[in-house]
């Protein structure tokens, strides 16, 4: 038996077949950037998500640039970053001429709640990420942020339809940046992202920076870049979400599942909230000082798993930066991401879980190394 990390391929017959009809479709109309298509998708979004403004854009890597520069954070600018999330968060700061400012997380890879620290006279925003798609206390973050006066730019490139007192992920700051990246929960068959605000004047200026800084066809009152999302990409989008609350079933399912298989691993520590509805699922990382072990015997048993991620910015030689980031350098060499997606069968929980098992029995005869 062999259990993908992920393997796209798995996607029934049903939905294979309605994204073939979308790209059909399209090729009868003609239209291939802008459009319908695109005013569809950020119309089911803002309705999904109850944000006033989405704005679809090229990819969630774009989405963060664009809302710094829509919020002119430049150069002599300081941005407070997790020291754990993928590199896009801090690369975006960089990208503007601002300077990343890394601060440590909690034992989830969330930004850790004493973040003030960090503030200093140059300080112009704060990006939390929702990392594997639990989300960070937005309530108390944005209190901070309004105290000091300093804009908030969340990173929600995993935590589509999480929500926290059913106020969404991406709907708390000043912009919300989402990645539709073809591994997300709502993920396209290619790059998209948006942008998520509730303030008219940053949606006009979001939108004019992706479209070349035009207000109108040859009307450029901003020097823009092209970040427009491919209309294809919107059309399959929507099609993705009216399967959302279907697949987002079929991942707290599988997320519960390996919480009671595992349930009584202490060598492990298992992802903290994943079944409540501030976390979508995205991913289960699981945490354990053999990862690499783990990984390896996994590998050899026809187990996929994944890291995420390796290393901590501050560790990278883009970012290299000194200070205590000790739970985000411990994450990333104890998380280990098991399989976990909506064309999984629960015999392959089942599996992965008994694979699981058997390491750590094996592991136990040479003496047990408890989390």
């Amino acid at each position: 038996m062999r259990v993908p990390f992920l393997d796209l391929k798995r996607m029934d017959s049903e939905l294979k077949s309605a994204l073939k009809s979308k790209f059909s479709e399209m090729l009868d109309e003609g239209v291939f950037s802008g459009g319908k298509e695109v005013k569809s998708l950020e119309s089911k979004v803002s309705t999904y998500l109850s944000s006033p403004f989405s704005i679809a854009c090229a990819n969630g890597t774009d989405a963060l640039e664009l809302a710094l520069r829509a919020l002119q954070i430049g150069s002599g600018d300081e941005v407070i970053v997790p020291a754990m999330t993928w590199v896009s968060t801090a690369e975006a700061v960089v990208m503007v001429g601002a300077e990343p400012i890394f601060w440590d997380t909690d034992a989830n890879g969330l930004l850790a709640a004493d973040w003030e620290e960090a503030i200093t006279g140059k300080t112009k925003a704060v990006m939390p990420v929702h990392l594997y798609g639990k989300m960070v206390d937005m309530e108390n973050l944005m209190a901070k942020a309004k105290k000091h006066k300093l804009f908030v730019i969340e990173d929600g490139a995993q935590s589509f339809g999480s929500f926290q007192k059913k106020k969404a992920a991406g709907t708390f700051g000043d912009v919300g940046c989402l990645s539709f990246y073809p591994t997300k929960n709502l993920g396209a068959l290619g790059e998209a992202g948006m942008c998520l605000t509730d303030s008219p004047e940053l949606n006009g200026r979001i939108r004019r920076l992706l479209n070349h800084g035009q207000k109108a066809r040859d009307e450029h009152e901003l020097v823009g870049r092209n970040s427009r999302i491919d209309a294809i990409q919107a059309g399959f989008l929507a099609v993705f979400m009216d399967r959302f609350a279907s697949f987002q079933e079929l991942r707290k399912r599988f997320a519960g599942m390996y919480l009671k298989e595992l349930a009584d691993r202490e060598e492990l520590r298992l992802p903290a909230g994943i079944l409540e509805e501030d976390h979508n699922a995205h991913l289960f990382v699981v945490q354990t000082p053999k990862r690499n072990e783990l990984k390896e015997f996994l590998s050899k048993q026809g187990v996929g798993t994944a890291i995420h991620y390796p290393h901590s910015l501050p560790e990278m030689r883009g970012f290299a930066c000194a200070g205590n980031f000790e739970n985000a350098g411990k994450l990333s060499r104890q998380g280990l991401s098991l399989p976990l997606n909506p064309w999984m069968r629960g015999e392959d929980i089942v599996f992965v879980c008994a694979k699981i098992r058997e390491f750590f029995h094996t592991s136990d005869r040479s003496g047990r190394e408890v989390f």
